[in-house]
């Protein structure tokens, strides 16, 4: 089954991918493996929720836009190669801009990881993944999700 498929099911669609904000590409492909720049959850143009996870913006809603910031990653690395062919997502490298203490980082990463194993499956979903709390994001954004991923051969 696609992906466009497995989206379809889940009621998700890939979006457009979102144009660099600086001087930087989307996705880089360089053999088998596609880099993502960081992403932020983009909506149409717009972040749902701006600010800080723990006042602003709620754990619950920043795992949402999570999920968003892994859809964006997937339609940059379809700039670059057919999101078909990916094999493996590789690693995840998560960023929650949450207010000090703010610890439940983890959880807010899950958005987009547990998104990427109901697409890629329990064995080529589940990846290496970082997940970091930041005192400031881009456009003030409450999170933001890069990936790796190996495409087949």
């Amino acid at each position: 089954m696609s992906i466009q498929s497995k989206l379809a099911e889940l009621g998700l669609t890939l979006p457009v991918a979102a144009a660099p904000v600086a001087a930087y590409v989307p996705a880089v492909r360089t053999g088998n493996l596609v880099f993502t720049a960081g992403q932020l959850p983009l909506v149409d143009g717009k972040i749902p929720f701006i600010g800080k996870v723990g006042s602003d913006v709620t754990p619950e809603q920043a795992k949402d836009m999570a999920q968003i910031c892994a859809l964006n990653a997937l339609a940059a690395i379809s700039l670059v190669a057919d999101i078909d062919q990916i094999e493996r997502v590789v690693r995840v490298g998560g960023f929650v801009n949450g207010v000090p203490g703010f610890v439940a980082i983890p959880q807010v990463i899950n958005g987009a990881s547990e998104l990427l194993i109901k697409l890629f499956g329990e064995v080529n979903g589940k990846h290496a993944r970082t997940a970091i709390g930041v005192a400031e994001l881009p456009l003030n954004a409450p999170v933001e999700v890069e990936m790796v991923v190996q495409l087949k051969n």
